[in-house]
């Protein structure tokens, strides 16, 4: 009996630890085993993100680098930032992020969606992506859009995004 007793308390301890950093603002979306150790996958909407956290998750996926200054301001603009994260010694790891911009009544546009290479794959991208359409819908927003490379249009559409929906293209406009 002492033998089960050990083993239960064991795994408490266990779980109790991958909860400690948690704080208010963050919530838990799901736990996951990463390298051998059972962690806590945490969703912030915090206009606060550490910047250089941020710059760190892009260059994972190989994107070409953005002056912070200008990251700043886009996110402090942006209708609404949702990021995903884990505690590593009692440090917040940055593993996926999105935002969107928005007129705040009919129309808001998804950018910048990032889930750090060791993490696709796994549900998160999903998560992000539901969370994003559920706060959006939730302030009445009825049309998104979002931009997309090749590689993911799959995903997007298995999450009820079209391409050109009614026929009509995007059109951008370059300084020469």
């Amino acid at each position: 009996m002492n033998f089960w007793k050990l083993f239960v308390a064991k795994n408490d301890r266990i779980s109790r630890n991958i909860y400690n950093n948690i704080s208010n603002n963050d919530t838990l979306i799901k736990e996951f085993n990463y390298g051998g150790k059972k962690i806590a996958i945490i969703l912030n909407r915090d206009k606060d993100i550490d910047l250089y956290e941020l710059e760190k998750l892009c260059d994972t996926v190989g994107w070409v680098r953005r002056p912070l200054k200008k990251v700043k301001t886009a996110i402090r603009n942006s209708f609404l930032i949702i990021y995903l994260s884990y505690y590593k010694n009692k440090q917040k790891k940055l593993i996926a992020f999105a935002r969107a911009t928005s007129d705040n009544t009919f129309n808001a546009t998804i950018w910048d969606v990032v889930v750090h290479p060791e993490f696709q794959r796994k549900g998160l991208g999903k998560i992000l992506i539901n969370e994003i359409i559920k706060e959006l819908r939730y302030s009445d927003i009825n049309t998104i859009t979002l931009f997309a490379d090749p590689q993911v249009l799959a995903f997007y559409k298995s999450l009820g995004f079209i391409s050109d929906p009614d026929g009509i293209k995007g059109m951008f406009w370059y300084p020469n």
